[in-house]
């Protein structure tokens, strides 16, 4: 993503549907990167979408954040009137200070979708199945040893200090709940769930008005996946306009027909430009043709343009435009790297 910083939580308020309050207080989530957090008052009872990371300044800006809203705002709503907690997806800038609010508001039941229920209830077993996937991911993408450690090690530390913590309610597609009603659209994250709150829309991270939502192969996690991304952008889009939809990062939208469009658009024109680099050097790794597509991320931005680049290959390869060019190989090597060229 684009670099994001604050130093101070921003704090700004929208109108919600039947008179209710909306307030988007801004944190760090990590370095160059903010995220949003929303406290809704008046429809239903008082409840916060999403907590931030809880890394770094996070937890201390969401405070001073929902001090704020009372004191600059007058809304007279704090910690112990916070009566719920929904996560809309289960990514670590979104849920990782939720231990912490937890401990101070334990009377708000957490809410999360059925398919990220166990990052929460069961983060150290999630954690760990996810790591060997990605580590089998990397050695079938071509990447060396050394830079292989390099990003396991990266992976792991941001998730440190998260611990595991019980779901009061599980969120499944269509439910409705206190004027609420819960959007399943699975692809940035199994569980992510767009947030309908009459004529607004919380579309957390499927929806940004500025970047398309990162994109990992379902080959790591079930329910991701760039194919089930696009039917979740096709899912909102028949659900027509909004007069405003706020995601998890960036500003708000106001048009997101045409945002869906634009992003759709940008992933088709990926998909082309990766059959250009196979048809032309093929075959070639998941490796090779990100080095060919992204020739100046650095660190962190090399696994998730690893990641990205291997959701159209394996979008490409379920619609038969690319095949295993060393399928014997494949065969007989387990986490042999694997080379693509054209169908």
């Amino acid at each position: 993503m684009p670099a994001e910083t604050t130093s101070l939580p921003q704090v700004r308020r929208f109108e919600g549907p039947q008179g209710s309050r909306i307030y988007r207080i801004t944190c760090d989530a990590f370095p160059g990167l903010t995220v949003h957090v929303h406290l809704l008052v008046g429809l239903g009872p008082p409840t916060i979408i999403d907590v931030g990371s809880g890394f770094g300044e996070a937890n201390r800006q969401l405070m001073q954040g929902l001090e704020r809203v009372r004191s600059e705002f007058a809304e007279p709503v704090g910690l112990a009137d916070i009566q719920r907690i929904i996560i809309t997806h289960g990514h670590i800038d979104h849920f990782g200070g939720l231990s912490f609010l937890h401990e101070r508001a334990p009377q708000a039941e957490i809410a999360i979708h059925e398919l990220d229920v166990l990052i929460l209830t069961s983060f150290e077993e999630r954690v760990a199945v996810a790591k060997r996937a990605i580590r089998r991911f990397l050695q079938e993408a071509g990447v060396g040893a050394e830079l292989l450690a390099d990003f396991m090690d990266v992976y792991g530390f941001s998730k440190k200090n998260v611990r595991s913590l019980p779901v009061s309610r599980t969120l499944i597609d269509n439910q409705e709940l206190d004027g609420l009603r819960f959007i399943h659209t699975p692809g940035h994250c199994p569980g992510q769930v767009c947030i309908i709150a009459g004529d607004v829309i919380f579309t957390a991270d499927h929806i940004l008005p500025e970047i398309s939502p990162h994109q990992a192969p379902e080959s790591i996690m079930p329910y991701t996946g760039l194919g089930h991304y696009l039917e979740s952008l096709e899912k909102v889009e028949r659900l027509g306009e909004f007069r405003l939809a706020l995601g998890g990062h960036q500003g708000p939208m106001q048009d997101i027909g045409k945002r869906i469009a634009d992003i759709r658009q940008g992933h088709h024109r990926k998909l082309d430009k990766i059959l250009t680099i196979v048809r032309n050097n093929g075959p070639l790794t998941i490796n090779e043709i990100s080095q060919q597509l992204y020739t100046h991320v650095k660190g962190f931005h090399v696994l998730l343009a690893l990641e990205e680049v291997a959701a159209h290959v394996e979008y490409l390869s379920q619609h038969a435009k690319l095949r295993i060019a060393n399928l014997d190989e494949y065969r007989l090597e387990e986490n042999t790297p694997v080379r693509y060229c054209v169908a």
